[in-house]
């Protein structure tokens, strides 16, 4: 008799064990479904806008052929500036989320959209007020106004608790800055260079790009990536400019500026992530990727980092990059850039398993 309950005991055990071990496989299974990162929020300039100012009263579009020519699934101009996908999009797919980020102005999407994703960017926009007024695009602080708006419509969509996890939770991915320089401060129109230094105008961009991430972080945001500058001198647009000049090459003047803009955002990125323990921000040191690039184009298997593909390469972008346009190349992966000021979809894949790569060393993922 002892025995008889000896052996249902055992067996009682066993269907125990059984039962825990199919459990937490379970539970291991829908954890590894479910993505880690609920969603993936962007805000900034072209370098990120996925469709936005498609929907705005500006001349600075993308949404016509030969743009978009690579996107997955066929040829399709969205309104990204490039042959195909941006670093969100890439950001996006390698967090297990939609391969494509939707832009929030975009009426072919809904709030379940993007409560996956949502991009607020404008193309030609800036930290700066009076760069996205140069080509009449969403300036920052309107990106930030749409961020608010979301959330009301994410708390009604999926209630107050989630909403809060799914903003919490995100990858907030922020690209910004070369358009204060390049569109606003050296093109003069804005009256900047009269009231600024550059190097003043530097410390007016970080202050600017600090009190975007503060309040980002006050209306919820806990992981954040923020880009440095480029060599910007080494745009092609810029090397025609340098062309014409009489010099040729990149505009050394330039990048110089934007490593020591990059200094001081880095700086400030610091000092933000000791004020607000709660915040996971990562810079994004873009100018040393793409230098090497530059100095180094066969380790990536391109053939021209001076031009871009479209058209000359030299000056066209938006309208100008056109399917009218000669000469545009054949094969965009031999390029560094696609048009006179934007990457290649090869470079932006690049660029986004860099950020993944510097989210994951600075603790942000």
């Amino acid at each position: 008799m002892a025995s008889g309950h000896s052996q249902l005991a055992e067996t009682a055990l066993w269907l125990l064990l059984a039962m825990l071990a199919l459990s937490i496989g379970s539970s291991a299974a829908a954890s590894a479904s479910a993505p880690r990162v609920p969603a993936v929020i962007v805000f900034g300039d072209s370098t990120v806008d996925t469709g936005n100012n498609n929907q705005i009263g500006t001349t600075l579009r993308s949404n016509f052929p030969p743009y978009g020519r690579d996107m997955p699934g066929g040829a399709r101009a969205t309104g990204r500036f490039g042959n195909g996908r941006l670093p969100p999009d890439f950001i996006s797919e390698a967090l297990g989320l939609p391969p494509l980020v939707p832009a929030y102005l975009d009426p072919a999407y809904g709030i379940a959209d993007f409560a996956r994703g949502v991009c607020f960017a404008s193309a030609g926009t800036g930290v700066d007020n009076a760069t996205a007024g140069v080509l009449s695009v969403i300036p920052l602080w309107k990106e930030v106004e749409y961020y608010k708006e979301y959330q009301v419509r994410l708390r009604a969509y999926a209630g107050a608790a989630r909403a809060r996890a799914i903003v919490r939770g995100a990858l907030h991915v922020v690209s910004i800055g070369t358009n204060d320089f390049l569109e606003n401060y050296y093109m003069l129109g804005t009256g900047r260079f009269l009231q600024y230094t550059v190097a003043e105008f530097s410390d007016f961009i970080v202050d600017g790009a600090r009190w975007f991430l503060s309040e980002i972080h006050r209306l919820g945001a806990r992981r954040v990536t923020f880009a440095g500058l480029s060599p910007i001198g080494c745009l092609p647009l810029e090397r025609t400019t340098s062309l014409l000049r009489g010099r040729g090459g990149c505009i050394e003047e330039y990048n110089r500026v934007a490593r020591e803009y990059n200094a001081k955002l880095e700086a400030m990125v610091r000092g933000l992530r000791a004020k607000l323990p709660t915040l996971k921000l990562a810079y994004i040191p873009v100018y040393d990727a793409m230098l090497d690039f530059i100095t180094n184009p066969g380790k990536f298997g391109l053939e021209n980092v001076e031009e871009g593909c479209c058209a000359t390469g030299m000056f066209e972008m938006g309208f100008m990059c056109n399917d009218q346009a000669p000469l545009t190349c054949d094969d965009a992966d031999k390029f560094l850039f696609w048009d006179a000021f934007h990457p290649t979809q090869k470079i932006n894949r690049i660029m986004a398993n860099n950020t993944l790569n510097d989210c994951y060393q600075q603790g942000v993922l």
